[in-house]
């Protein structure tokens, strides 16, 4: 399905732009909405998302029933796969972060709004912030493309990983997983991430403890 692709130059942010238009009854399947710079963007737990020119900042209005939990192992997995289509390997970092060399490049928003979810994506291209609390990648450092290349390919990537049911998402998901196999700390205590269940929680063991997680940070 084509999108309605809407290009703006400066907003604060363009999940708030895509939450006003539903809000004034202008919400429809397959919406992109594009800004070249913003000015109040935003990620999880209202983080800020630093948002020079250069870059990619998208959020897409898909229709959307109840909501969804495994929507963002799709939406990972789409956005690595974009990555990788231009010849850089990355990782995922629970739930839905997109790592270079372990290193942020991207980042994703999830909300939902009436009979529509919101996602919003950024991705550094030419630029990555560096005066936060953990290390940034830019995709121009490994291979040279822009925003609407980027764009382009992602929008396809969606619309292959959305419509692909849960163990496909799993399995390519597990495949480019940083965490698997390996240690991690859940809420101040070391345990290894096993994985994921069908619901998509979680599997971490503290020795010969199993227990399931959702939602949640790793670090």
């Amino acid at each position: 399905m084509a999108y309605k692709l809407i290009s703006l130059d400066k907003i604060p942010s363009t999940q708030n732009y895509a939450q006003d238009l539903i809000a004034r009854g202008g919400g429809a399947d397959h919406i992109a909405i594009v800004a070249k710079v913003q000015t109040a963007g935003r990620g999880r737990y209202r983080r800020n998302w630093v948002s020079p020119s250069g870059n990619l900042y998208a959020s897409f209005i898909f229709k959307s029933g109840d909501r969804n939990p495994l929507l963002s192992y799709s939406v990972a997995v789409a956005i690595a796969e974009t990555i990788l289509s231009f010849g850089v390997v990355p990782t995922i970092k629970w739930p839905n972060d997109i790592l270079i060399d372990g290193k942020k490049v991207s980042g994703t928003l999830i909300e939902y709004a009436g009979d529509f979810v919101v996602i919003g994506i950024g991705i550094n291209i030419k630029s990555n912030p560096r005066n936060l609390n953990y290390e940034t990648a830019r995709l121009n450092k490994y291979t040279k493309t822009t925003s609407d290349e980027v764009l382009a390919r992602l929008m396809k990537s969606l619309d292959i990983w959305m419509k692909r049911d849960f163990a496909q998402v799993r399995e390519r998901w597990l495949d480019m997983s940083a965490h698997i196999d390996k240690q991690v700390i859940y809420r101040g205590k070391a345990a290894e991430f096993m994985g994921l269940n069908d619901d998509g929680a979680m599997i971490l063991r503290n020795g010969s403890e199993y227990f399931f997680v959702f939602g949640d940070e790793l670090s």
